[in-house]
Order: structure tokens, then sequence, then C-alpha cells
């Protein structure tokens, strides 16, 4: 069965714009932790309701154990294996896996591979993106991300408080 097409103009009010549009090469990168993060959507452009980031996590890399008050935060794995920390508890992901933080979990991605892993994640709502912005170093092309001692993580979490946005650093164990 096919259905009839229709005339549809462009112009008209019944089908207005408003998708995003990001070519693959485009978005704000930083070096976050060693980690290089391309953040492909953010809260300022879906009005608060997500920010969605790529991310390139060399072997060893990952951030600290921290928490989020205020969102969940969602990973799917394109390639590699990152060890996730859970509460008091850690699982291996690999690729096409996916995993979802609740807010206020204790958590952690780690790299406990021999290459680059490669994922996305969203915030939810979006906004914890934007500390990445604003506290991640410029990104150099031709450079490796540099390691971030803890304190680095210092002025990120001021940068998080200054958004209004509740995340906590918290103890590896």
């Amino acid at each position: 069965m096919s259905l009839p097409a229709f005339d549809v103009d462009s112009g008209t009010p019944r089908y207005p714009r408003g998708g995003i549009y990001l070519p693959a090469s485009q978005g704000v990168t930083r070096w976050v932790s060693g980690d290089v993060y391309t953040m492909k959507a953010t809260a300022r452009e879906t009005d608060g309701a997500l920010g969605f980031v790529e991310a390139s996590i060399p072997p060893g890399g990952g951030p600290v154990a921290h928490a989020h008050l205020s969102g969940g935060e969602a990973f799917y794995l394109l390639s590699g294996e990152l060890e996730f920390l859970n509460g008091d508890d850690t699982f291996v992901a690999g690729q096409g896996d996916f995993v979802y933080i609740p807010p206020g979990i204790r958590h952690r991605f780690k790299n406990i591979g021999t290459h680059t892993a490669k994922m996305i994640f969203l915030f939810t709502p979006g906004g914890l993106e934007e500390v990445f912005v604003r506290g991640g170093d410029e990104a150099r092309p031709g450079e490796p991300a540099p390691v971030w001692g803890l304190e680095k993580f210092g002025p990120i979490q001021a940068v998080a408080e200054e958004l209004g946005l509740q995340s906590d650093i918290l103890p590896e164990l």
C-alpha cells in the first residue's frame, strides 16, 4: 500500500523548522582529564533538554569518580572497552553497550584497553557539557590531550557551581 503524495508548501507555518544539524567535523572540542570531548549539542541549543558529547578516551584515560546530583548521564560505546564504576561496583562495557547512570550515583569510566575507546554520552537535562566547554583545555591539533592532576578538578568544580549544577568529586576507594 502506498500513500498519495501531498504537495507541501515549505513556507507554511504548519511545517516549521527547528532541528539541529551538525556535520561530523564540527562542535566545540576540549581536552578534559586526558580525554578529548566534542560537544555536538548543548543545553543552550536544545532548550535545556540535553547535552550530547562525542568522546575519545586513550588507554588509561577517563575522569575521576564523581556524582551528578542534578541529572542523569547515558553512555553508548562505539569502540573499545571501558571499566565503569557504579556506586561501589565495577563492570566492563564494550562496543555497542549502553550504560545509564541516574542522578546521585558515584561513577566514572576508565579505558582498560590498549586502543583509544570512542563513545557518545548524553546529559539529561543538558548543562553539564558546559563545564567541559568552560573548564576544559583548548584542544590543539596534532598533540595528545594532557592527563590532569587532581588540582585541575577544583576549577572544573567551580565552573559547575557557577552554572548552578550539582556535581561532586568522590573518592575512588
